[in-house]
């Protein structure tokens, strides 16, 4: 016979965890097969497997390149960045200072191919372009991905000798930069955040000061 079921353990198990112990309870009392009902419960406890692919980054995490235009072709050229979290065993990934490590996921459109012997180059930088470093090249389909260590950045898609580009061009500080022209930028939103100075209750501080202009 069903054996009663303090409230408390009721609440524990949960409901569907009830009724299976129940019905295991009158399956012991009466000798012979599994009763049917005990299968349809079987089966409606089953953790049906899915299909449905994993969700992208959300809207914020996502922000858009625009052309320049001055490369010929590339006029209605267009793409857009997606931001995720570094994948990481301990949950969240971070670089050598702490900051929060992320991979970018970069697509273009409308974007002609790139003369013989050169390459869309994609590099990552400071909005202070201080730090310039370069992450890859866009593909044959116009695809990149790169990661990077810094909240706040820009992206740069320049057109670069394919052979002379590997190093980049020095700069005055010995880093590596671009040589040829920007095709596409965009700047992370977290980079479109800025100081309040010059505004409001602040407005005995220039904007200029910090960088941004008034």
């Amino acid at each position: 016979m069903a054996r009663w079921v303090p409230p408390a353990a009721a609440r524990a198990l949960g409901a569907g965890a009830v009724l299976l112990a129940v019905a295991m309870s009158v399956t012991l009392a009466v000798p012979g097969p599994l009763p049917a009902a005990l299968e349809v419960l079987g089966e409606s406890m089953r953790c049906a497997p899915t299909s449905s692919p994993a969700p992208g980054p959300p809207a914020y995490y996502r922000f858009a390149l625009v052309t320049t235009g001055r490369v010929p072709g590339s006029g209605r050229a267009r793409g857009v960045a997606r931001v995720t979290f570094s994948p990481s065993p301990f949950g969240v990934a971070v670089g050598p200072d702490g900051s929060y490590r992320y991979d970018v996921d970069l697509s273009v459109e409308g974007l002609p191919a790139p003369p013989a012997g050169s390459l869309y180059a994609l590099w990552l930088t400071t909005p202070e372009l201080d730090r310039v470093e370069r992450a890859g090249a866009l593909d044959a389909t116009f695809h990149a991905t790169a990661r990077v260590d810094w909240n706040k950045f820009l992206v740069v898609v320049t057109l670069e000798p394919d052979g002379a580009q590997r190093g980049g061009a020095e700069r005055a500080g010995g880093a590596a930069t671009w040589s040829g022209p920007i095709v596409l930028r965009g700047v992370s939103r977290s980079g479109i955040m800025h100081t309040m100075a010059g505004h409001g209750a602040f407005e005995q501080e220039n904007c200029a000061k910090f960088g941004y202009g008034a």
